[in-house]
């Protein structure tokens, strides 16, 4: 009989569930979106938990539906056990024990960064490519920057991160300062388009290949304070060319040090992952460095970038083709 696993994503805000076959062809990948944390500026754990036990069973029900498979040709379920918000993970994690229980079935726990990074092998039909191993990805999401070497599925090297904020939190940040509303990385990205960056703030300079972004954040909170001072309308009147300044100095500190990595490892396949992979100069210049260095590119199509149930019924899929279950005791954790 084929195989197929459904996983369930409920790591923040975004209720997600999905299936994939054995040869990692995604049949459903269902999300629900919480927009009740807009009028916050960042999600509320304790509304992001209850939103999840609202959607789980809808949405769980309508991706066994859209892959047209029934409950007992499951072979086993797949959640996210961490990192994230601990009463959303709660959720998700109790859902997937109990329904695995009521059909007699393994679970499969998750690294919710590591789902990330195997985004890349979840497949829209059969023919589609896949990264070979070994690879090294860009992991940048709203929390995480990390420059991992991917060796297998289950060896994962990570070779930079972050000692502060991530890459996201500052785009997130400059979003907010910039009174552009949640969650900023989607609109800076599209002003950026207008605009040209004219503005240089301070970088980081941190040794290795370790990134941090507390300084960057500073420096935009200063820089714009002071153009203020000058000109009480300067973000008004500039808005675009500040949005392109922004995205500029982050994918500028992201991929000097990962181009730095990659010519220690001389690895020549490369990806990218996370939510801020959706970024469209970072897109640009990631496929430029793959020329540069004739490397084959991976970037995920954008239902994959964010937080999203296929991703983890990817590397569900890796677990369940080497039999590596877990066990009901397991719990969530937040970090």
């Amino acid at each position: 009989m084929k195989q197929y696993i459904l996983a369930i994503e409920s790591s923040c805000d975004d209720t997600s569930a999905a299936v994939l076959d054995e040869d990692f062809v995604c049949l459903s990948n269902v999300t629900a979106s919480q927009n009740v944390h807009k009028q916050y500026g960042g999600v509320v754990p304790e509304l992001a938990s209850r939103a999840h036990q609202q959607n789980i069973v809808p949405v769980v029900d309508v991706a066994l539906k859209n892959a047209n498979i029934t409950r007992n040709e499951l072979s086993a379920i797949a959640f996210t056990r961490g990192p994230g918000l601990l009463g959303s993970l709660l959720v998700g994690v109790s859902f997937a024990k109990s329904l695995a229980l009521s059909l007699n079935i393994p679970i499969i726990d998750v690294n919710h960064l590591e789902a990330h990074v195997l985004a890349h092998f979840v497949k829209d039909d059969i023919s589609q490519s896949v990264p070979d191993f070994p690879y090294l990805c860009l992991l940048v999401s709203g929390g995480n920057t990390q420059i991992i070497q991917v060796n297998s599925f289950n060896d994962m090297q990570v070779l930079g991160k972050t000692i502060d904020d991530a890459a996201g939190e500052t785009i997130d940040k400059a979003a907010k300062i910039l009174d552009l509303g949640y969650p900023g990385g989607p609109i800076i990205d599209r002003l950026a388009k207008e605009g040209k960056p004219t503005l240089e703030f301070a970088k980081a300079h941190i040794p290795d290949y370790d990134y941090s972004f507390s300084g960057l954040k500073t420096s935009i909170l200063y820089t714009l304070r002071d153009k203020l001072k000058e000109n009480p309308s300067y973000i008004k009147d500039n808005m675009n060319d500040i949005a392109a300044s922004v995205q500029k100095a982050v994918v500028d500190s992201l991929l000097d040090k990962y181009e730095k990595a990659l010519k220690k490892t001389k690895i020549n396949t490369i990806a990218i992952a996370g939510g801020v992979s959706a970024n469209s100069l970072l897109r640009e210049r990631f496929v430029a460095l793959g020329k540069k260095y004739n490397c084959k590119v991976f970037i995920p199509k954008f239902t994959y970038t964010t937080d999203n149930a296929a991703m983890v019924a990817s590397a569900g899929m890796f677990k369940l083709k080497n039999n590596d279950f877990a066990t009901l005791d397991l719990p969530a954790y937040a970090r």
